[in-house]
């Protein structure tokens, strides 16, 4: 049997939820309807909503009195997360689907995101056109556009929700969970300007037997980089390419935080660091106008998106700082590679924003300011140079073995 987890308030959504039901179950799936209603409970769902509060360690008496949505929304979200991984480990769910505006997106996104990665997750939201990335998170949720406002059924919303429960019903039939690999597993950092260091260490550790997981890092890669690092059994983390961390001093668009790259840290777990892409931060393009942008600053338009603005050395000696704070949160060994010959392919000799003496001073004053659990090695060879490549390789393996 198929199992699908169902997350619709009946209470603002009966309609719409019978609906969705009526197309699972014609696609041959068991529903579980899990409602988290508050304004009252209309019957029907697998889960109701007083269930919901049960799990909670409240009643539903108790919830409305509290009087504030958002408030309400947080006691509900904890006792649908954990009657959902009850449901999981009860029936072993195959799929979840919701369809819902800002508030039904909210908790059922925060409900897709505690179950395990591999299970289709489809979110038919108002605001999936938007900003999603608070919703997703970093989990494999995909949101689809629902068109309309949730609120009632039309030809456009029987198709959108239609296609949506036959959806996540095809890929519910075919789910296999992965199971557990016991390969050594490796996380790396990466962006396109990377990718010949990158895929040379990816290669070189697969035919060593170690399962690789690379992580794009426009922003949600590293987060889901550092939530990897500090939920399983890493063996090695390879973070060479650090733009999140430069966006974040300067108010890039793909910052992450001020711990980016700590987790794996505070675990202690090996750790291999190397500045790829520090000769740039990324910046709206839409910026890139007038006599001198960005301070004038050099920069190259990657696309209508993103624009790299080139690091000058007073940004990097910043980042050298930053870097020796993050350093601290271990007294574990780092190995820390600096590619004396350029950061990224931008910054070489085909590239826009090549500036050969950085890089030299940039090793120069990591070497200054890092902590002594740090090891700082200059290589004189370039970021994508296969002498780059094999210097790190030869460091994860001494690290791991």
């Amino acid at each position: 049997m198929t199992n699908i987890l169902l997350i619709v308030t009946q209470d603002t959504k009966q309609e719409e939820a019978a609906f969705l039901r009526d197309c699972l179950e014609d696609a041959g799936c068991n529903v579980i309807h899990l409602d988290p209603s508050v304004r009252k409970t209309l019957g029907g769902a697998e889960i109701s909503p007083e269930d919901v509060a049960a799990a909670a360690d409240t009643t539903l008496e108790e919830i409305r009195a509290i009087g504030h949505e958002g408030k309400i929304q947080g006691v509900m979200i904890q006792g649908a997360v954990k009657l959902a991984l009850e449901a999981h480990a009860k029936h072993g769910l195959q799929g979840v689907l919701s369809i819902g505006g800002s508030m039904g997106t909210t908790l059922s996104t925060q409900v897709m995101q505690a179950l395990p990665y591999g299970i289709p997750k489809i979110m038919i939201s108002t605001l999936a056109s938007g900003m999603t990335a608070g919703f997703v998170g970093v989990k494999d949720i995909t949101m689809m556009n629902s068109v309309c406002d949730i609120s009632g059924l039309n030809s456009i919303s029987r198709e959108v929700f239609r296609n949506g429960a036959y959806g996540v019903a095809g890929m519910a039939k075919h789910y296999k969970p992965a199971g557990k690999s016991d390969k050594p597993l490796i996380l790396m950092g990466a962006l396109g300007t990377t990718e010949n260091a990158t895929r040379a260490v990816r290669e070189a550790l697969e035919a060593d037997g170690c399962e690789v997981m690379v992580f794009h890092t426009t922003g949600n890669g590293g987060r889901t980089l550092d939530a990897l690092a500090a939920e399983r059994d890493v063996a090695a983390i390879v973070d060479i390419s650090l733009v999140e961390i430069n966006d974040f001093l300067h108010n890039g668009i793909c910052a992450v935080g001020p711990d980016r790259g700590t987790a794996g840290l505070k675990r202690g777990i090996p750790t291999i660091f190397a500045p790829g892409n520090v000769d740039f931060f990324i910046m709206p393009s839409e910026l890139a106008v007038g006599d001198a942008p960005f301070d004038g600053r050099r920069y190259h338009i990657h696309n209508i998106a993103l624009t790299a603005v080139r690091t000058t050395q007073a940004d990097l000696d910043m980042l050298a700082e930053h870097l020796a704070g993050l350093m601290k949160t271990t007294d574990k060994p780092i190995s820390f590679f600096v590619p004396l010959k350029g950061f990224s392919s931008h910054d070489s000799t085909e590239g826009s924003l090549y500036e050969p003496s950085l890089p030299p001073l940039f090793a120069k004053k990591c070497a200054e300011v890092m902590p002594d659990n740090v090891t700082v090695t200059p290589i004189d060879a370039h970021m994508n140079d296969a002498a780059f490549a094999d210097a790190l390789v030869t460091a994860v393996r001494a690290a791991i073995n």
